[in-house]
């Protein structure tokens, strides 16, 4: 698409935040940067991967029913998830799944055009953690983009926020972080303003009530990081490399485990 040369006058701090956001990876120089945040601005076709790999059995609700699929009042889990993330301009989406939870899903939402929405489906063979399962989209995704794991109901979520959060600064990924009275069951960690600092999943004992909410922006090159999961290996290496951030949220999500939170949804 042709070019437009233009001249513009900026405040100092402004002009600072621009230039915080150059990488000379994906973003070279400032005129890149005032063109990628133009278009998050205006609500560019953004991209978000909806995580759902693994073992089919441990996300099943009773027998016949999986979490993602499962109902609250009139629409699924998943068809929540999707409205959220229509609202916030995510118009392509990825779906990672195994084989009969992928063919029930394309059942239920077909190719997206309902939702306003594309979805692409990718049926994941085997993995062995969240990482693994993302990995299937190396060479899919070109530019920056939102992941979200399935099984949770994140309405009340400010995703614009996180996604803001992460354009404004230097890193491969922010994950987005809440509180929880029992950290010892989450991924911990020590931030320091919105760096993190480290991250140790499901510690023996903590004292740190900061936890890894399962949301995160990240930037391509996530892809190129080895391990099978992202709690587990990504993470901590992204964190010990400094090139991790965090985003508090002041909302929590809501995990879809049992009927009975589904119950307490209704």
């Amino acid at each position: 698409m042709p070019k437009s040369k233009i001249s513009i006058t900026i405040n100092e701090k402004t002009l600072h935040d621009i230039d915080s956001i150059i990488d000379n990876i994906y973003i070279r120089n400032r005129s890149q940067a005032i063109e990628h945040l133009a278009k998050n601005a205006l609500g560019e076709n953004k991209t978000a991967v909806i995580l759902l790999g693994g073992n089919e059995e441990r996300i099943r609700i009773g027998k016949d029913e999986y979490r993602p699929t499962a109902r609250i009042k009139n629409h699924a889990v998943i068809e929540i998830a999707i409205k959220k993330l229509r609202e916030n301009n995510f118009k392509t989406i990825f779906i990672v799944a195994r084989h009969s939870l992928l063919t029930r899903l394309f059942e239920m939402l077909k190719d997206g055009a309902n939702y306003g929405i594309k979805i692409n489906y990718i049926e994941e063979k085997l993995s062995n953690g969240t990482a693994d399962s993302l990995r299937l989209l190396k060479g899919k995704i070109a530019t920056n983009f939102l992941a979200v794991y399935g099984d949770i109901v994140f309405n009340k979520i400010n995703i614009d926020e996180l996604w803001n959060d992460h354009i404004k600064q230097n890193a491969t990924a922010t994950i987005m972080l809440t509180t929880s009275s029992k950290p010892s069951e989450k991924g911990t960690v020590k931030v320091e303003g919105n760096k993190v600092l480290s991250f140790t999943q499901k510690p023996k004992k903590s004292d740190i009530y900061l936890v890894f909410s399962p949301i995160f922006v990240a930037e391509p090159q996530i892809f190129e990081y080895s391990g099978a999961s992202f709690e587990f290996d990504v993470f901590p290496e992204l964190a010990e490399k400094g090139l991790l951030n965090g985003h508090l949220s002041s909302e929590k999500e809501v995990h879809i485990h049992s009927k009975k939170d589904l119950e307490n949804l209704k």
